[in-house]
């Protein structure tokens, strides 16, 4: 028996994947509505060899739905999550809107399903798409040995800010094309460095050190959603996470260096035995890969490699970790999340 599914956010990058990835896994979809802004009401997106149209957001839309994935602005997820849920759905959250509430589980597929038992809400949450990879690699080493302290650097590509992100990099390398003295030296001629629409700094040939808004303590919105979502997904708020956040010009595929101290043993040869049969893990050439965001782009594992002992002091792993930010790191989590939920009826 299939699913009656809506999907809110459809037209943007994600939900893009969102719609692709139902037909690839054969979601038992029964009947799909997706909702988009009113520029897009009536704009038809393929699905499964054929096509939908999008609705607008409107009283009485989620009638009869059982399942609503939501992708959007958190004022907007907000607004009509709650809506979905009270018309009967069970609600898959992208957005940050419900993340870190007390009675709404914040889900990563491969390590703390059994959080969907209980939704008080009717809504479940997915992480941020940086923390949803890092910690796909990481919690098989938290079970073993305990994360004690965790040291990231993230370098996350455009895709990250949507489709805008992505117009931008594809506007200024164009604007830069074979001008390579301008990009050489740039802070010396004048007109070179100046805002765009997305970023203050050119983010093309460049990395811009400031992803997110600046809050407490001039730590960004992007790094304390690493440190306060790694510690609710793995049940640990006493892990120590310090966390620097990258704009880097890559089109998809978020990346990051871990440095990650341990309560218990752990030395490079568990951490591989552990990570070689990880769900949603790839560990590259028995750790000693580089894997790249290009080698990530599109699938669905999150790649490990670079696995290195820390030098400087014992049970202490220096790795690097990356994935498909669209696809892990949004659209595939939700959708197994959807399975999940499914499964439990």
């Amino acid at each position: 028996m299939g699913s009656r599914v809506g999907i809110i956010g459809a037209t943007g990058l994600v939900g893009e994947e969102m719609l692709r990835l139902l037909a690839e896994r054969n979601f038992p979809v029964d009947e799909l509505r997706v909702y988009a802004s009113a520029r897009s009401e009536g704009r038809a997106l393929p699905f499964a060899g054929g096509e939908v149209l999008c609705e607008v957001l409107r009283d009485g839309c989620f009638d009869g739905l059982d399942l609503v994935i939501v992708d959007v602005d958190d004022p907007i997820a907000i607004e009509w999550a709650p809506v979905a849920a009270a018309a009967g759905a069970q609600v898959v959250d992208n957005s940050a809107a419900f993340r870190m509430y007390d009675d709404v589980p914040l889900v990563v597929a491969e390590v703390n399903p059994e959080d969907l038992d209980e939704l008080p809400r009717s809504i479940a949450a997915c992480p941020n798409c940086t923390t949803m990879v890092l910690v796909t690699a990481l919690a098989p080493l938290h079970r073993v040995a305990g994360i004690d302290r965790l040291v990231v650097s993230t370098y996350q590509s455009v895709s990250g800010a949507g489709q805008s992100g992505i117009y931008e990099l594809d506007a200024q390398w164009a604007e830069r094309a074979g001008d390579l003295t301008s990009l050489r030296r740039a802070a010396a001629i004048d007109g070179v460095i100046v805002p765009g629409k997305v970023w203050s700094k050119p983010i093309a040939g460049n990395v811009i050190p400031l992803a997110g808004s600046v809050q407490e303590s001039g730590y960004t919105s992007e790094e304390w959603k690493l440190v306060y979502e790694t510690r609710k997904i793995l049940h640990d708020d006493s892990i120590r996470v310090s966390a620097t956040c990258v704009r880097v010009p890559v089109y998809v595929g978020h990346a990051m260096t871990a440095n990650v101290s341990f309560h218990s043993a752990m030395d490079r040869a568990r951490a591989a035995e552990i990570l070689a049969t990880a769900p949603g893990v790839l560990l590259v050439d028995g750790g000693d890969g580089a894997p790249t965001p290009l080698d990530g782009a599109g699938i669905d594992p999150v790649l490990v490699g670079r696995l290195r002992d820390d030098p400087s002091q014992a049970n202490t792993l220096d790795l690097w970790v990356t994935g498909d930010n669209l696809r892990k790191g949004a659209a595939l989590n939700a959708v197994q999340m959807a399975e999940l939920l499914i499964a439990r009826r």
